[in-house]
Order: structure tokens, then sequence, then C-alpha cells
């Protein structure tokens, strides 16, 4: 198993515009970066402190925006060095998978989810 991080935590979010405006004009969060999903829906936006190794916070709108409060952390991010090579070494273990298969976003991001024992989402994430 390769080095890992906490790469990035998602929360879900109904105006993303306005969730962009709160976390850089208020928390003090610079955009680091924002893409439309490849399902044509859901909207990312990612923030950070401007550090290049940091875990990033990801603002998610289109997904589901009815969540109690306590529920709006979606998944929290593993980076690995090698998205296709975790999915077939987690493929031969007792895991549940979310994803059927690995997602590659349109800025070349790649990623799947897998469910933890609790049911809490954990995405596997590379760069």
């Amino acid at each position: 198993m390769a080095n890992r991080r906490l790469d990035h935590v998602g929360v879900m979010v109904k105006d993303i515009e306005a969730s962009i405006a709160f976390y850089t004009n208020i928390i003090g969060f610079e955009l680091k970066g924002r893409t439309l999903h490849t399902n044509g829906v859901i909207e990312l936006a990612f923030l950070g402190f401007g550090e290049t190794d940091e875990t990033e916070l990801e603002l998610i709108q289109g997904y589901n925006d009815s969540l109690p409060i306590e529920g709006k952390v979606h998944h929290f991010a593993v980076t690995v060095d090698d998205v296709e090579a975790e999915f077939e070494r987690l493929k031969q273990l007792d895991v549940s998978f979310v994803d059927e298969e690995i997602t590659t976003l349109p800025n070349g991001y790649k990623y799947f989810f897998v469910s933890g024992l609790d049911g809490e989402r954990i995405e596997l994430f590379q760069r």
C-alpha cells in the first residue's frame, strides 16, 4: 500500500455560488478549482488555504441537498498513487463498493467509493 493522506472532505450544498462566497469571503478559503461532474448535473468546487499538499474542502451541488444538518458531510477522500491498482486490490478483499467502476472527471481526477463498516462513504482519489 502506498503513502496516503486525507485528500478532501465533501460537503453537500444547495447553492454552490453562495457557499463559495461564504467559505472564501468569511472563512478565508481560496477557490482552487471547480468542475462539472461527468454526469452533467453535479457541480464541484475545491477550496483550500493555498498549500500544495493540503486537505481540501469539496463543495457538492446537485447530489442531495435535502439531508438533515448532521448529514451534509457526504464523504472523506484518501489520496492514492494509482486508483486503478487500488480498485483491483480492494476487489480482492471483503469490501463493499459503492461504485462499480472508476470515474474520471473532466479535470483528469479519478475516483471510486467504497462503504465503511457503518455505511460511511470513503472515496479513493487520484489527482
